[in-house]
């Protein structure tokens, strides 16, 4: 009789079931995946010699190269970092300089246009001197007081993520909040207007610089007051435009601080003197008639003069 055949030692015998979901479970992987698998292990656990000798020194020259430069890096480092802390300590020093320059000459440029002012009351008569202080109230070049509203934006507190802990951001001020804010109280009936102190005049500008905010080129940071001066209907006007109605849905729906009050005794500063530019006539340029043909100019009727141009109009 012939001896059956022997089974390859270590390889696992399937046995198969005459149900075929109860073989699915019970043996789920075929039996050359896991062959393939255990000489997977195999070689893992007894590797050649000249490769994992080859291995182990390739890992060990790259550990030494990048804690060599490491080492190299770390070491710069330390050697500029009293370069950088003189430079930024000479730049922080220069700045509060020029910060403590730009304070002074401003104190010396307010008593000089109060100079300016008392000597121009004195040679101007009463009534002109007060008919000029009304001007100038009216155009932002004076100092004023009285009663009105301040309108107070903030931006919202930095709220974490509740994932990664991490600071998403605070919904912030735009200019172009302010500029809403500033025209309706305009409209509201407000004579003046002053947004942190910078009062506001017929030239002003109101714009941003990155995330900086800008009022006549000079920054400004929140939180932000819009104060205004102006007649006592001012307030309940302003409630209901435009920009207060879409500034509280705002505050509402990002957690920006939006606020309206009455004041009493606001005192408004004078803005700076403008810069004032003015119009020049054109240089007319002589035409000189050409043999057989017109002159270059339009030509007039006969009998039209030239009318002069206007010398100079202030803006």
């Amino acid at each position: 009789m012939t001896a059956p055949p022997k089974k390859d030692q270590g390889r696992s015998e399937r046995v198969y079931a005459p149900d075929f979901l109860t073989e699915l479970f019970r043996n789920p992987l075929d039996p050359g995946y896991a062959d393939a698998a255990a000489r997977r292990r195999e070689r893992q656990a007894s590797p050649s010699g000249w490769r994992h000798w080859s291995a182990r020194s390739v890992s060990l020259v790259v550990a030494v190269l990048l804690g060599f430069l490491f080492a190299v890096a770390y070491r710069q480092t330390l050697e500029a970092e009293p370069g950088r802390s003189q430079v930024r300590s000479g730049l922080v020093a220069q700045i509060k300089q020029r910060e403590s320059e730009t304070d002074r000459l401003s104190e010396r440029a307010d008593q000089l246009r109060a100079e300016v002012a008392r000597q121009r009351a004195a040679a101007l008569g009463g009534s002109e001197a007060a008919r000029l202080r009304t001007l100038e109230a009216g155009t932002g070049l004076g100092r004023v007081r009285g009663d009105g509203v301040v309108v107070r934006l903030a931006d919202a507190p930095q709220n974490p993520d509740a994932v990664t802990g991490k600071d998403v951001g605070p919904s912030r001020v735009i200019y172009s909040d302010l500029q809403a804010v500033a025209n309706d109280l305009w409209a509201a009936g407000a004579e003046a207007v002053a947004i942190n102190g910078q009062r506001l005049t017929a030239t002003s500008t109101i714009r941003s610089a990155g995330q900086a905010i800008l009022v006549d080129f000079r920054p400004v940071t929140g939180p932000y007051e819009v104060s205004a001066i102006g007649p006592g209907s001012m307030r309940e006007r302003f409630e209901d435009s435009r920009s207060a109605l879409t500034m509280r849905k705002v505050a509402e729906d990002t957690g920006l601080s939006f606020g309206v009050r009455e004041a009493e005794g606001l005192t408004l500063p004078a803005a700076p003197e403008p810069r004032l530019r003015y119009a020049e006539p054109p240089a007319s340029a002589t035409a000189s008639p050409s043999s057989g043909a017109e002159r270059s100019a339009s030509p007039r009727p006969s009998g039209s003069g030239t009318s002069p141009s206007p010398s100079g109009g202030g803006r």
